[in-house]
């Protein structure tokens, strides 16, 4: 299903303890929109829902909803650190295009759903 890299499991597991809510998870989910038609987010939640897909992976736990599983497929969660900052990032291989800005991406027809970027 949708897997997480070393690094990221250890920059979450850091996050959540300083939270103090080291039992939490990371929903990562999809949403329609964004510039090129479907974008990611994430959020951290102390609980799954009824219906979530729970992986458990180096000492974490990543949540995802029904629909964003169908586009999360493969997928891999990492943490990247550039001169803006760090933070988690997601490579999709189900991805056919994306923006400029990672934040949102085509799964082959989400034309319907995609507005102008904003990414400038």
């Amino acid at each position: 299903m949708i897997t997480i890299t070393p690094d990221a499991a250890q920059q979450l597991k850091g996050f959540l303890a300083d939270q103090g809510t080291p039992e939490a998870g990371l929903r990562v989910f999809v949403a329609p929109g964004g510039c090129s038609g479907l974008q990611y987010g994430m959020t951290i939640e102390e609980s799954a829902e009824d219906g979530d897909e729970v992986v458990e992976l180096d000492g974490v736990r990543l949540l995802v909803d029904n629909f964003s599983a169908m586009y999360l497929e493969g997928a891999e969660v990492d943490y990247v650190n550039s001169l803006m900052g760090g933070g988690f990032t997601v490579h999709n291989p189900n991805a056919v295009s994306g923006c400029a800005c990672g934040h949102s991406f085509n799964a082959g027809a989400n034309e319907a759903t995609a507005q102008g970027c904003g990414c400038g």
